[in-house]
């Protein structure tokens, strides 16, 4: 199984389309209906707009090296080579749109959470031109001890007490992405309009292992930059930050080293942007050439999930699921013949949370299979509620993207504290997309991040059970166990030289593969539920 999805992948998108690594269903795309789709308050499916972007990709990305491929998107219907039939003969493009949403069956809103109407958190001070697709704001940082030695990367540096324009994201970044950022990082910031001011917040400084594998292009593009985790803080407008290096230690040969701080601190402050209008493009008639180009590629690699420009792929059931899986195969759909996958979950789209295409890299990168799936937290800390989740995921993408300059969002699956669950990078939500979430192992894996942080807080059933949902799907495409384990080989990283063969949990934490904190105590607690409970989906 795992041999032909991955030689389905093309090299360019005509051929990803005409032959996709994804799983058509027929009845799916005919449904007036979507079971297990979020639909109240906290849950997002009722709330789940299109984004309207404008103008194509801002920039062409380099091909990806080594065991990965890239993929050139369409650009708009005109673009793509006739389509192969999906399950039933119809094209996907011939499919009916998502109607009614309903909720997920087992996740539970946030008491007290209100979904957020018409975008309004942030608006006060937003230019319009950037209402939709948000802002990034960059803020060198200065000596805080009142000198001029600007240079001086051993005192600590910071911003005083500022206003500023609205953000709700916020993270430090500095110039060499190899250079360790050895001391603290604080914040606290002030409510749009407030006049209290939040405690000192810590932000994660040692994040380095969040990112694409040495000798990569994305790595070796000349953009990337050191960065600390972001930090989520809501609609603020006021800031303030200090960073101090760590204390002088002392060495073997009893020498006193004082640690230094990168050069080119710099403070983002990120804007997520208003939420997409209801007044967008109309989800029931998706048309490509309402879409922008990179729009339209994004939404194209997930054709024959759902109707283009769709905000959400559908669930299926267990039994539409192996039917559509052994059709893709060309296998006949006989007891015999059943495929261990779980049913695919709902899914909302990178255009139904609202990610501006224009951000990242144009073109799509490829690995050849997925052999494992490592957990995450975004250490962005748990004080959102699930109807800001749209707006957390646009600032972290941001934050990686135009901040920390990588090619896309790092993650490839996002999950939110209710069980949501949103397509991360782009590329095709059923394909091996290439991310940058494990340093060393991005090859032939996925990355799911649980937003939040979860060291001592412990993470919500609904979210270790979309996790389950997810793998039990994503990983039995693909032919793998959850509670199996199977070979990858290291790109570089803390814990095994590159080129070395290392055994790992096919549904992994961060920390098996490089030495973190990631995914937090608690949720790495969770590992082994989500291991039985993926398998069990699957029928194992």
């Amino acid at each position: 199984m795992r041999g032909f999805l991955a030689s389905s992948i093309g090299v360019t998108c005509a051929a990803a389309l005409a032959l996709p690594l994804t799983l058509p269903s027929a009845d799916a795309a005919a449904a007036t209906g979507v079971p297990g789709v979020p639909g109240a308050d906290e849950r997002l499916g009722a709330h789940v707009k299109p984004a309207t972007t404008t103008g194509p990709a801002a920039t062409t990305g380099p091909a990806t090296t080594g065991p990965a491929t890239t993929t050139k998107p369409a650009t708009g219907a005109g673009s793509r080579t006739t389509p192969g039939p999906a399950v039933g003969g119809k094209p996907a493009a011939e499919a009916r749109p998502v109607a009614d949403v309903k909720p997920v069956a087992g996740a539970k809103p946030v008491a007290g959470a209100k979904p957020v109407a018409g975008g309004k958190p942030g608006a006060r001070g937003r230019p319009a031109a950037d209402a939709l697709s948000g802002t990034t704001r960059s803020l060198p940082l200065v000596p805080l001890d009142g000198s001029d030695r600007a240079g001086d990367t051993g005192r600590p540096q910071g911003l005083p007490r500022r206003d500023v324009a609205p953000f709700s994201l916020l993270g430090v970044v500095w110039d060499d992405p190899e250079a360790e950022l050895r001391g603290s990082v604080q914040v606290r910031t002030r409510a749009t309009g407030g006049t209290a001011w939040s405690a000192w917040q810590d932000l994660e400084a040692h994040n380095h292992e969040h990112a694409a594998d040495p000798g990569t292009a994305e790595r070796d593009s000349g953009r990337v930059r050191g960065s600390t985790a972001p930090l989520w803080v809501g609609d603020s407008d006021g800031v303030e930050v200090r960073v101090r290096p760590a204390p002088a230690e002392r060495g073997q040969d009893g020498r006193t080293t004082a640690p230094r701080l990168p050069t080119g601190l710099r403070l983002e402050l990120v804007d997520p942007g208003e939420e997409p209008p209801p007044g967008g493009a109309p989800v029931d008639v998706p048309r490509a050439n309402s879409l922008a180009a990179a729009s339209a590629a994004a939404s194209a690699v997930n054709a024959d999930l759902a109707p283009l420009g769709a905000p959400l792929i559908p669930e299926l059931t267990k039994a539409q699921t192996e039917a559509d899986l052994l059709t893709t195969l060309g296998l006949a759909n006989t007891t015999a013949a059943r495929p261990y996958v779980g049913p695919r979950p709902a899914i909302i789209t990178r255009r139904g949370w609202g990610a501006d295409e224009r951000l990242r890299e144009r073109d799509f990168a490829y690995t050849k299979t997925v052999k494992a799936a490592f957990l995450h937290h975004t250490v962005t800390g748990n004080k959102y509620r699930c109807s800001q989740a749209p707006s957390v995921l646009r600032s972290i993408y941001r934050y990686h993207v135009k901040s920390s300059g990588w090619r896309d969002i790092g993650y490839n699956f996002a999950v939110d504290k209710c069980g949501n669950i949103y397509e991360g990078r782009a590329g095709g939500v059923a394909k091996p997309v290439l991310g940058a979430h494990t340093l060393g192992f991005n090859t032939n894996s996925m990355g799911i991040a649980v937003i939040g942080t979860y060291t001592s807080a412990a993470p919500p059933k609904a979210a270790v059970n979309a996790v389950a949902r997810l793998t039990a799907w994503k990983l039995g495409l693909f032919g793998a166990n959850p509670r199996g384990k199977t070979y990858l080989k290291s790109g570089g990283g803390n814990l095994y030289r590159k080129g070395t063969k290392v055994r790992l949990h096919v549904i992994s934490g961060h920390r098996d593969g490089f030495a973190t904190e990631c995914p937090g105590r608690r949720l790495y607690g969770k590992l082994g539920t989500a291991r039985a409970a993926s398998a069990r989906l699957q029928g194992r």
